[in-house]
């Protein structure tokens, strides 16, 4: 019996559909909410805004952000909040964005939803956030609060008209679900535990629906068509994989594919040009690699050749030849606990072996 599984499910309210926007105005009346403080990006906010006709109905403050998950970001929104006496927040934008509201909200103990305009990863649904500092580089992240968001709600009609690129980082993204916890949930102690086995089917099912429909669904978006694929693809990715670690925790929330995104994010400043599903990708395959699954990399690999996916720091350009980066980033890699719950032998000479076969088995194929 597990004690220190802690389940959180989602926001309190969700829909994702045609028109489903009008219904926010139903949820901010459930809040009793007067007055808003809307937190915005640029060109996003450019297409989403004609979509929120609501918002003339409150008081609203308008706040662009910088760009980034930050701490500094987040004192930005503390600020405002507090000199304007605002009662809810409103995130419109991605997942940096909706990290950012997230963990702002709890600072200031205050309820907030969000309202994606792209599907590149979870965190819209997630309660935690992944901080930066404000160049970029990964600052760790924050999940000690227990609050939820009090809706997400967008419209796909939105969501389709972002950039495909994030759309594919999306897909990689949340495939790395299953990868990075498939053999942790596996493990005989863990099989009875009924939200980890929920875990699993989740992460499964995301994986599954990832690759048999994402050349559909991405052909489908390039072409602004709002199809059944799409809506299904892009609702996994920023809703449903985030379930994978609300119901299982740190056992089924990442591993060492996510903390191998977080050491180059930290130690790499060419890895700040890819995106955060990007580099997560290439840590799929090493995670992989670490674990001794190489038939697995050979099965998805025409999978990352369609989707253009990185393959090895080799490839991305930024393959450290400085020795000491390679030991910082392997040093911090080791330092995260959710990497040792892989029931391997996990050490620094194994994490540190692990990138050079990784870059060994890419350069034959």
């Amino acid at each position: 019996m597990l004690t220190d599984l802690k389940v959180k499910v989602g926001p309190q309210f969700y829909r994702y559909h045609v028109g489903a926007l009008q219904h926010v105005p139903d949820v901010l009346a459930e809040y009793q909410a007067k007055k808003l403080l809307v937190v915005h990006g640029t060109v996003s906010w450019e297409k989403a805004q004609p979509r929120l006709p609501f918002l003339q109905d409150y008081q609203v403050v308008y706040h662009q952000y910088t760009g980034e998950c930050s701490y500094y970001g987040a004192g930005l929104i503390e600020a405002i909040a507090q000199a304007e006496d605002i009662d809810f927040i409103i995130g419109v934008g991605g997942g940096k964005l909706a990290d950012l509201v997230g963990y702002a909200a709890h600072r200031l103990n205050l309820n907030f939803g969000v309202i994606p305009t792209l599907a590149s990863n979870c965190a819209p649904w997630t309660p935690l956030s992944v901080m930066y500092k404000e160049d970029g580089t990964s600052e760790g992240k924050s999940e000690h609060y227990l609050r939820q968001a009090a809706f997400l709600i967008t419209d796909p009609e939105l969501v389709i008209d972002s950039p495909v690129p994030y759309f594919i980082a999306g897909l990689a993204d949340t495939i790395a679900k299953w990868y990075e916890s498939e053999l942790i949930l596996a493990q005989d102690a863990l099989t009875a535990e009924p939200f980890l086995q929920m875990a699993g089917f989740t992460a499964k099912l995301c994986k599954d629906a990832i690759m048999q429909d994402s050349a559909k669904a991405i052909r489908d978006m390039e072409a602004g068509i709002v199809s059944e694929e799409f809506v299904h693809l892009s609702e996994i990715v920023f809703a449903v994989a985030g379930m994978v670690g609300g119901l299982g925790d740190k056992y089924a929330r990442n591993a060492a594919a996510h903390a191998m995104h977080d050491g180059m994010s930290k130690y790499l400043s060419g890895s700040h040009a890819f995106l955060h599903g990007e580099k997560v990708a290439y840590g799929i395959f090493y995670q992989l690699a670490l674990e001794g699954r190489w038939s697995l990399i050979d099965e998805l690999l025409p999978f990352y050749q369609e989707l253009q996916l990185p393959t090895s720091l080799h490839q991305m350009g930024i393959f450290p030849e400085d020795q000491e980066l390679i030991e910082k980033i392997v040093q911090f890699i080791d330092s995260k606990e959710k990497v040792h719950l892989i029931p391997i032998e996990i050490n620094q000479a194994v994490l540190r072996q692990a990138i050079f076969d990784l870059e060994n088995y890419m350069s034959e194929k």
